[in-house]
This record gives structure tokens, C-alpha cells and sequence, in this order.
């Protein structure tokens, strides 16, 4: 091999520091930390939320005492302090004792459309009968017939027990009833024979 053939070596250079390469690894180092640290960040963000004080259940018309603020990690969906004043709104179905309280779960009063119904009952209630549970109404008639479900599912607002004068120990328990289903529960109780509320499934 002749000299006029003979490969010329080339020396290699040390990229600078104004290689584009290396200045668009850099930046691509920096991105890949500044995104790390933003997702770890939002991953310890808390939020203040609405939990129920105690359980609270449809038809009822929140004040102060009802709702205590948590700073959790959730979601949105919740009532926050900060984006709504729930004083005076209804809740629209169940929410337990210490339950984040959703938006969905409430409503203006003038848009509930449930109405509680006094039912009476003479056997002692279950345990789990409270306010905010859901239970069924049922009515053995005095006639010998069978026993049959006149109110399912419905949500229970108050319990109150009658502890003098010739109804000793009665029970009345105040269910939520859809506007259209009250006359026919109202209907049912006022035939005669024994009202039982148990809890519902």
C-alpha cells in the first residue's frame, strides 16, 4: 500500500460544550428531573374536603355541625371549602359518618325528590335501623294473609322512640319516599296488622 492510499488517521475530538448533542442531552436530563419532581409533588398534594360528621341521610339539610374539613388525596367530585358553600343544600341519598361528601350527593332543597314518611312500628328495631341506613317496610296483615314488602330500599332520616303514655315503647322510624310512591305507602300502613322495618338486602 502506497502512501497515496494509506487511511490518514483522524483524531477524535472531545465534543465542546457547544456540541448541539450534548446540549440537547442536557435537556433532556433536566426534563426527565423536572417531571420526576413535579409527579412526586402532586403525589403529596392534599386537598381540604367535606366528610360527614355523622351520618347523614336524604332530606337532610346540612348545617356547620354536620360536616367537619379533611385535607386528603383524592380526586375531583368532592365538596371542597373553597369552591362550595353547602349550608342549606339537601343530601340526595346516604353518606356514612367520616364519608367524603361528593357534590353529586346534594342538591338545592327545591330539587329533592323525597318526602319522610312516619312509619310505627310495635317489635323492637334491628341494630343496624339508623339514620342513613336502608331498610324495608313490611306489613303482615291482620287477616291471617302473608306478609308482603310495601316500601324497599328507602333511607332511613330519623329514628324516635316513644318512651311514655299508652304507646310505651313504640318506635316510629321516618323513611324518604320518592314523591310519586307516598300515597301508596301511606295507603298500605293504614291498613290494619303489624309493621316491621328491617334492613334492606
Amino acid at each position: 500500500m502506497d502512501a497515496a492510499t494509506r487511511p490518514v488517521p483522524v483524531r477524535l475530538r472531545r465534543p465542546g460544550w457547544r456540541d448541539p448533542r450534548l446540549i440537547v442531552g442536557v435537556l433532556l436530563i433536566a426534563i426527565a428531573v423536572a417531571g420526576t419532581a413535579l409527579l412526586l409533588r402532586s403525589a403529596d398534594r392534599t386537598e381540604p374536603v367535606y366528610a360527614a360528621r355523622h351520618a347523614l341521610a336524604p332530606g337532610a339539610v346540612l348545617e356547620p355541625a354536620d360536616l367537619v374539613v379533611v385535607d386528603v388525596r383524592v380526586g375531583d367530585g368532592y365538596a371542597e371549602p373553597d369552591a362550595l358553600e353547602p349550608w342549606g343544600m339537601t343530601v340526595t341519598r346516604p353518606v356514612g359518618a367520616g364519608e367524603l361528601v361528593p357534590v353529586a350527593a346534594l342538591a338545592e332543597p327545591a330539587d329533592f325528590d323525597g318526602r319522610p314518611v312516619a312509619v310505627s312500628v310495635s317489635q323492637p328495631l334491628a341494630e343496624g335501623v339508623v339514620p342513613g341506613a336502608l331498610v324495608d317496610v313490611w306489613l303482615t296483615p291482620a287477616d291471617g294473609t302473608a306478609s308482603r314488602r310495601i316500601g324497599e330500599a328507602l333511607p332511613v332520616s330519623a329514628v324516635d322512640e316513644d318512651t311514655g303514655g299508652f304507646a310505651a315503647g313504640e318506635e316510629t322510624v321516618y323513611v324518604v319516599v320518592p314523591s310519586a310512591e307516598v300515597g301508596a305507602l301511606l295507603d298500605a300502613l293504614a291498613d290494619e296488622g303489624a309493621i316491621a322495618v328491617l334492613g334492606s338486602g
